[in-house]
């Protein structure tokens, strides 16, 4: 059986199994909130999942030291997951009692295809208490199935480019004003810096579809349409062509990147000299002021800016970010519902504006600060997007087709062949 069909099987698996474990009807899982009479939860060991470098080690360890303090008795373990091979992952562990993370970090377009099946405590009732109306409606809404809440936003981070000053003034560029002048630039420092070693004018590493989806977008492509009540591809489309076409271009005379690599780590050709420019989440910034794993010494030369689209106004770039849920098969789901009240309060929210990445809470959003990074971060958003609303989107994410796609992009292949093919493939799991 190949990965895909392992992914979506996986998944109905994991549905059966929550369903067995749940009872009849529709309440398969008890919300998590107690009651009055619910009283202290016994002590227990909980796992929480986060995802990648996005949340710095400093607010890991205040939630550890705030959560045992606040739950006598209890411990925290928090384990670092990759978002390369998540879908995989929570499809084994979710179903299982004895594997499963009490409390888990799932990307924003990931949520429904889990929250469809199962798969999270049904929170509705805490929704209120966790921020209500001012949370993130749209990741809101990306965490809800049926009239019900099943996990709730965590962060949002809208990219932005990042770029060396010096570098840009050393070309005789300006900050680009629309997309034209991005990739001519991208190219031209490609060009003018060609004597060092795995230069990029533009950093885009193969398989980053999602950095690479602003200039799909921004053609007026997408990776998928909905027609009649049918996902289908749309990669193979005239819109989606040409801005694929670009990517081509990018790959080839702007990027000096790993072409089978991925985003991961970015900060790390950024610290030695290798990138002129490169399209990164806020939280990029704390990497390279990290003394330990950054270049703070280089932040002097380091300016920031909205990818521009082809109309001067913000790229259309991918609105990232995360949702925060509980397991619905943790055996301690009253100490999860603590760790949660404590994810979204506002003392750990403030937390990520202060670490440059969009809190849960729209209110807290003012502590991004007024500086460049901040203004960058507010003006990317305003263009922001997010994949297509399917259901069944994250096993399109985890069958890992749009992975595969931009390598082969990325190394040359004839690209309206390969989105026809990618184009069938999404069809199949989105079907």
């Amino acid at each position: 059986m190949n990965r895909a069909l392992r992914l979506t099987a996986g998944l109905a698996a994991a549905a059966l199994a929550l369903s067995a474990c749940g009872g009849d009807g529709d309440d398969s899982t008890e919300p998590a909130a107690g009651g009055e009479d619910a009283g202290t939860p016994e002590p227990a060991d909980l796992r929480l999942w986060l995802n990648g470098p996005d949340t710095p080690q400093s607010m890991r360890d205040w939630l550890v030291a705030e959560f045992e303090e606040q739950n006598p008795g209890s411990t925290l373990t928090i384990e670092e997951q990759q978002w390369e091979g998540l879908v995989d992952r929570l499809t084994t562990s979710l179903g299982s009692e004895s594997e499963t993370p009490d409390v888990v970090e799932v990307g924003n377009t990931q949520a429904p295809t889990f929250t469809t099946v199962g798969a999270f405590t049904d929170i509705t009732d805490l929704v209120p208490e966790l921020g209500g109306d001012d949370l993130l409606q749209g990741f809101v809404e990306a965490g809800s199935a049926d009239g019900k809440t099943y996990a709730v936003p965590l962060y949002a981070g809208s990219s932005y480019i990042f770029y060396r000053k010096d570098l840009l003034a050393a070309s005789g560029l300006d900050v680009p004003t629309n997309m034209q002048e991005f990739v001519d630039a991208a190219v031209k420092l490609k060009q003018d810096n060609a004597s060092v070693p795995n230069f990029s004018g533009f950093w885009l590493p193969g398989q980053d579809w999602r950095d690479g989806a602003a200039f799909l977008w921004d053609a007026g492509g997408d990776f998928a349409v909905e027609e009649d009540g049918e996902w289908t591809g749309a990669l193979s489309t005239p819109e989606s062509q040409e801005g694929l076409q670009l990517v081509q271009r990018l790959f080839t005379e702007a990027s000096g990147a790993p072409k089978d690599g991925n985003e991961a780590d970015g900060h790390v050709p950024f610290c030695a000299g290798e990138v002129g420019m490169m399209l990164r989440p806020g939280w990029l910034r704390g990497s390279l002021e990290d003394p330990e794993i950054g270049c703070p010494d280089m932040m002097a030369n380091v300016g920031v800016f909205a990818l521009p689209g082809s109309d001067g106004e913000p790229a259309p770039v991918l609105l990232g970010g995360s949702n925060i849920a509980i397991s619905a098969t943790s055996q301690n789901q009253e100490l999860a519902a603590n760790l949660l009240e404590l994810i979204m309060s506002d003392e750990f929210q403030s937390q990520y504006a202060e670490n440059g990445l969009t809190p849960a809470k729209v209110s807290l959003a003012s502590g991004l600060g007024t500086d460049e990074f901040a203004a960058a971060t507010q003006e990317a958003v305003t263009n922001a997007k997010l994949t297509p609303a399917a259901s069944n989107w994250a096993t399109v994410e985890g069958s890992r087709i749009l992975e595969d796609l931009f390598v082969a992009i990325a190394n040359g292949g004839d690209v309206q062949q390969l989105a026809e093919e990618a184009d069938a493939a999404i069809a199949d799991q989105l079907g």
